[in-house]
């Protein structure tokens, strides 16, 4: 209960010190920045590898027979 008592004592103090007009997301945002950045290339890496591993060429489709033993009518 000691240090929870102690740390509302210090956020006042510590509120004062900064300029309201001027706030910057410091060293913590640019880590934040930083992972997220990284994850999003080893995320894009790897999907790239597996698209690379993906045979996009269809099989040949073999014919219809029911299509090719049909005859068209023809008008008369």
């Amino acid at each position: 209960m000691s240090a929870h008592l102690a740390l509302t004592q210090l956020v006042p103090f510590a509120a004062e010190e900064l300029d309201k007009n001027k706030v910057t997301p410091g060293v913590l945002g640019f880590v934040v920045f930083a992972v997220l950045a990284l994850a999003v290339w080893a995320l894009m890496r790897s999907m790239s590898r597996h698209m690379n591993r993906i045979s996009f060429e269809e099989p040949a489709a073999p014919a219809d027979t029911a299509e090719a033993g049909r005859k068209t009518p023809t008008a008369s």
